[in-house]
């Protein structure tokens, strides 16, 4: 993150020695603390200012933390270019969404393709504005929280580049929040979906839309300017589609406890026990007030044992069960940059009178149960849903 002058020097001197050993592209976000202030202004001024101009007003922070840093480079004695949204050469267009925007992938890489890539071989350093984006029909959009590493990702995808460092003001990936947690280590390697289980969690790493446009073969660093030499986070792509469908079990049982404060830590910790000691395989668990709904692999031959487990022990009322059901996963670190997903994959099912006994959303998942009588029917149209958001 750029701070002030003496920030900006050593980040132009780390870009400096990058450029030693090949092509560099450099993405820049605004200063900190700009951004904030220009929303503070426009929403004093007029706090009903449309979406679009704010989208231009927030812009500017980029637009010019772009030109302070090409100068930073230039005085490295590098040949350094800012790219701004007005220049024939800006390469990301995105979808009409302000303050929210999505890049378009394929637009951006002939983008690329005619601009960037010739810059780069030329020798040249493009300091490229992070966060602002262009949409298809000419109007300055920007793309939220994490923004930055978004267009990053995008262009390092659309360069089919060796590595993204994204210089945060931590040494990296933490073990755990070093604010709330003593004896914390920096993690060296991560998977793409061990990132978004964090953050689904509330770790603050780097934002799912950003990782959605990761190269399945690609790789970004994560560091400070003082670790990123010797340490940092490395989170590595996965070559598998960006949104699938599986169908992960065709047994399983849905198991009813009804009581009454179900959670209870107590009562969580009973069901635990109970299922420990029934030998049941678990395939997703849902807690109300009152009642607790475990989705179990088999024919629901635990129930008995967690019936006299709950009732017995005075922990539940009454203890019911639906079997043969089968679970179809959706899949995805593009699921959380796809507006109302959960309704447009499960619309078919409805719209076709196949029932649906439980859907829940885990670790960038959608799980959705549905009667085996049913399941093929049902992978049919979910397949079909998931293609058609694929277009």
């Amino acid at each position: 993150m750029l701070s002030d002058d003496e920030n900006l020097r050593k980040a132009a001197e780390y870009v400096g020695r990058l450029r030693q050993r090949g092509e560099v592209l450099v993405v820049v976000s605004a200063l900190k603390g700009v951004t904030d202030e220009l929303l503070k202004t426009v929403q004093r001024i007029n706090h009903e200012a449309s979406p679009a101009m704010v989208d231009e007003v927030l812009a500017m922070g980029e637009r010019t933390s772009a030109r302070l840093f090409a100068v930073a480079l230039q005085k490295q004695g590098l040949d350094a270019v800012f790219i701004d949204p007005s220049m024939a050469e800006w390469p990301i267009v995105s979808d009409d969404k302000h303050l929210d925007s999505t890049p378009i992938l394929e637009e951006c890489r002939k983008r690329v393709r005619n601009g960037l890539e010739n810059m780069l071989r030329a020798g040249v350093v493009p300091v490229v504005c992070g966060f602002v984006a262009v949409s298809k029909t000419g109007r300055i959009t920007t793309m939220g929280r994490g923004g930055s590493d978004t267009t990053a990702l995008v262009l390092a995808n659309c360069l089919d580049a060796d590595e993204v460092i994204l210089v945060k003001d931590v040494a990296g990936v933490y073990s755990s929040d070093p604010k709330n947690v003593s004896n914390t280590n920096v993690l060296e390697v991560l998977t793409v979906d061990e990132v978004l289980k964090l953050s689904k969690g509330g770790a603050k790493i780097i934002h799912s839309k950003a990782l959605s446009f990761l190269h399945p073969r690609g790789k970004v660093r994560i560091g400070s300017l003082d670790s990123l030499e010797t340490t940092g986070t490395v989170i590595i792509g996965e070559d598998r589609p960006r949104l699938d469908v599986s169908l992960d079990n065709t047994n399983a049982t849905m198991v009813t406890i009804l009581g009454r404060s179900m959670r209870d830590p107590e009562k969580i910790s009973a069901a635990v026990s109970a299922l420990r000691m029934s030998g049941a395989r678990v395939l997703a668990v849902s807690v109300e007030e009152e009642s607790m709904i475990l989705y179990l692999d088999g024919d629901g031959e635990v129930v008995e044992k967690l019936h006299d487990y709950f009732v017995g022990h005075g922990l539940g009322k009454a203890v019911s069960h639906f079997p043969h059901l089968s679970l179809i996963r959706v899949y995805g670190p593009m699921l959380e940059t796809v507006p109302g997903i959960v309704h447009r994959v499960v619309q078919p099912l409805a719209s076709n009178a196949i029932n649906v006994y439980g859907i829940l959303t885990i670790s960038s998942s959608i799980r959705i149960f549905v009667s085996t009588r049913d399941v093929d029917k049902a992978v049919r149209l979910v397949k079909q849903s998931v293609e058609e958001l694929r277009v």
